[in-house]
């Protein structure tokens, strides 16, 4: 039995959660292989502009979760109130979204209504970014062994192959 995790998701969890989901994708496996995909770290300004493209495709991908808040949860976002803002922080090794209030303003969510002030933000997603030997440490704390790993010419992602310890 293998598992596959392709793509680069493991960095959308905070580290803890990653290293859980890695000890609990080893006991649903039974003994069984793991292939996941894994984002690398690269140069700030490469993630900084991948983040904030010209074209405005992921400020748009952020900004589209304040329609789907107003119909799921009855909130009443104005979008045009808020805009995307992505970085890198390098303390933390992971990109950051937010989305940054244009304004001073209030806004009610479940009933419940939050204040905004000009430049506050929304953190609403990380992506943390591995080196090899940081991903392959995370990988054994959650009781794995890399026994393969490719990369890109780059190398801006990579593909590890994990087996159980």
């Amino acid at each position: 039995l293998t598992g596959f995790f392709p793509g680069s998701t493991i960095g959308n969890l905070l580290p803890n959660e990653a290293e859980s989901f890695l000890a609990t994708a080893r006991e649903v496996l039974r003994g069984g292989d793991l292939l996941i995909g894994v984002d690398l770290q690269k140069d700030p300004e490469v993630l900084n502009r991948a983040y904030n493209d010209r074209s405005g495709v992921t400020a748009a991908f952020n900004l589209n979760m304040l329609p789907h808040l107003n119909t799921l949860v009855g909130a009443d976002f104005d979008p045009s109130g808020f805009r995307h803002n992505a970085y890198y922080n390098e303390k933390l090794g992971r990109i950051e979204m937010h989305l940054v209030s244009r304004k001073a303003q209030t806004v009610t969510v479940g009933g419940q209504q939050f204040r905004f002030v000009e430049g506050e933000t929304i953190h609403t997603e990380s992506s943390h970014k591995y080196t090899l030997e940081g991903f392959a440490a995370l990988a054994a704390r959650a009781g794995w062994k890399t026994a393969q790993t490719w990369c890109d010419p780059k190398p801006w992602f990579s593909l590890h192959l994990l087996t159980p310890a």
